[in-house]
């Protein structure tokens, strides 16, 4: 803020100057004290300049519904999305959504510095201010091939960016916990700025010496008495409720008066479906209230509590100084947005964006990033002897389970078994980078027959197939390549439907509504013609090979056992 705006806004705040707008008539949701006051909130500059007794020519009667803080989402990976940033603000904005802290290691994974630079890019400009933390492990760990090495002094230079705050989820725990060398270099090169924390099931002393390496916050928490203990430890402990990762509800006994300023509400991935239907940051507030939750102490975690866990005190509240970030809701139960401001300036009102442009970013970095050789796949699981490790997938969690079982044998080879709802699941490296793949199993996806593919494999997003059977996998694969990356559903030769994301094999260049369409369609067809039973088997499908999170995964180079971080033998 220049000097003139600055002496111009702390005019208008003393009554002297009118103000560029009064929303009139409100009730406003006070976040510091739990309280909601009658008033008038005179707007300048952009910002709050006072809430009382204001008036002026341009005054918009908001006939006594409450005016609330913009809500902030304190941890997503915009990718996950499936769109482009300015198709992601068109579904939060009109839902009351202003702020976002986003993590781009998905695309960082895939085309490093480039996909950070991608990211900003796109989303300059939005009436949704996209804060970034830059990504900590590109790749997640040594047991995965990703596009990209990011070292702390390829990080550094983002740092100038007046949108990146600092460090993004550090999933890499045994490294901050041990002082490893490339651990240690990040986390000394980010202090003092945030650190956004990745600490599933981290309790005891490694959890102290994990908050002692520097992270400031967690959204990995399953279970209260962890939250609690996350936050007894320091940390911001964040509520997540996303598309596979459902943890919010569970969660909700760990939220009294006195953690409530510790706690805050976090997306992480969240698919279109869920964005256009349930909602954002929105739909965890009624989640929260159903639950139990005082309105006035959910919308504190919605709003200030978010922006105190990255320091950013010019959002959060309506309170005098503060960014002009506002939501109007007819009532604190429903949290329907009647109209939302950006920067005092109306950008949604009743569910619809006031908006339409958005920014231009070269894409040419972030193309053609699916670079296999399908012709090398080899599928076969010789039987060795011995039983299975398995991975047993949860509906709802990201966490995975370890079963030890008997292989369907036939010809000699270990093969999927549908009455055990026993999949076979391969990760093909598709960055040409020279790696390889691995061949495993799992169950818990609920196929009964065919098979699903995807270049969204969180955080290498090397190519992931699970299936009944190995021509259906192909199938699916080769659609996938196809498409320069998507998801892709498949029986024997025939491929069911597809959804391309040719930006990173992450992003569509369609409009969230058509990539909502097409991924209604694959799901569709996934249920009818695989008798797919799990909600949304890609979103599982996607996160098997994340071998950050407990406690069985697959990568292109072999299974993980997460808790031991190391790679483990398929028979045992």
């Amino acid at each position: 803020m220049d000097s003139q705006a600055y002496r111009r806004l702390l005019a208008v705040a003393r009554g002297e100057v009118e103000p560029d707008r009064v929303l009139a008539n409100a009730r406003v949701v006070d976040v510091f004290t739990g309280r909601v006051v009658k008033g008038h909130v005179a707007l300048a500059e952009g910002r709050i300049a006072g809430v009382g007794d204001y008036s002026g020519p341009r005054t918009e009667d908001l006939e006594g519904r409450y005016l609330a803080p913009g809500l902030i989402d304190a941890h997503v990976h915009l990718e996950s999305s499936m769109v482009r940033p300015a198709e992601y603000a068109r579904a939060v904005v009109p839902r009351g959504t202003t702020t976002v802290v986003s993590d781009p290691h998905e695309i960082a994974n895939v085309a490093g510095a480039a996909g950070i630079r991608y990211l900003l890019e796109a989303s300059e400009g939005l009436p949704l201010d996209v804060l970034v933390n830059l990504p900590s492990c590109v790749p997640a760990s040594h047991l995965s091939s990703s596009g990209a090495r990011l070292a702390a002094a390829d990080l550094l230079p983002f740092l100038e960016h007046p949108r990146v705050l600092g460090l993004a989820e550090f999933m890499n725990v045994p490294g901050a916990v041990n002082a490893a060398d490339d651990a240690v270099e990040k986390l000394l090169a980010f202090r003092g700025r945030p650190i956004d924390g990745h600490a599933p099931g981290v309790r005891g002393r490694t959890l102290a010496a994990y908050v002692a390496a520097g992270p400031w916050a967690d959204h990995e928490s399953v279970a209260p008495d962890e939250a609690l203990e996350k936050v007894a430890a320091g940390l911001y402990v964040f509520l997540r409720e996303g598309t596979a990762a459902r943890n919010l509800e569970d969660l909700l006994p760990a939220v009294n008066p006195a953690t409530a300023p510790r706690l805050a509400f976090c997306s992480d991935d969240r698919h279109p479906a869920e964005l256009l239907g349930e909602g954002h940051v929105d739909h965890m507030l009624r989640r929260a209230v159903a639950g139990g939750v005082d309105p006035l102490l959910a919308l504190r975690m919605a709003t200030l509590s978010a922006a105190e866990a990255f320091g950013l005190r010019d959002r959060g509240a309506v309170a005098p100084g503060r960014w002009a970030d506002l939501v109007a809701f007819d009532d604190l139960e429903g949290f329907a947005a009647h109209a939302v401001w950006f920067r005092g300036r109306k950008v949604a009102e009743k569910g619809r964006a006031l908006f339409s442009d958005a920014p231009r970013a070269d894409e040419a970095a972030v193309r053609g990033t699916v670079a296999v050789d399908l012709a090398r796949l080899d599928l076969a699981v010789p039987v060795r002897g011995g039983r299975l490790r398995v991975i047993v997938a949860r509906e709802g969690q990201l966490i995975t389970d370890e079963a030890r079982l008997e292989p369907r044998v036939e010809g000699g080879l270990a093969v999927a078994d549908p009455a055990r709802d026993l999949a076979k699941l391969a990760v093909l490296e598709r960055h040409g980078n020279g790696g390889g793949g691995a061949v495993g199993f799992v169950q818990g996806l609920g196929l009964a027959r065919g098979a699903i593919a995807g270049s969204v494999g969180h955080d290498s997003h090397n190519l992931t197939v699970a299936g009944m059977d190995d021509a259906s996998m192909r199938t699916a694969l080769e659609a996938v390549a196809r498409a320069g990356g998507g998801y892709a559903a498949a029986l024997g030769d025939e491929v069911l439907a597809v959804v391309p994301l040719p930006i990173a094999g992450l992003i569509s260049d369609e409009p969230i509504e058509a990539v909502h369409t097409r991924m209604d369609a694959l799901l569709r067809r996934t249920r009818e013609r695989l008798g797919a039973r799990s909600r949304d088997p890609f979103m599982q499908l996607a996160f098997l090979p994340l071998e950050v999170i407990p406690h069985l995964k697959l990568t292109d180079r072999g299974l993980v056992d997460v808790d031991r971080f190391e790679l483990v033998d398929l028979w045992v």
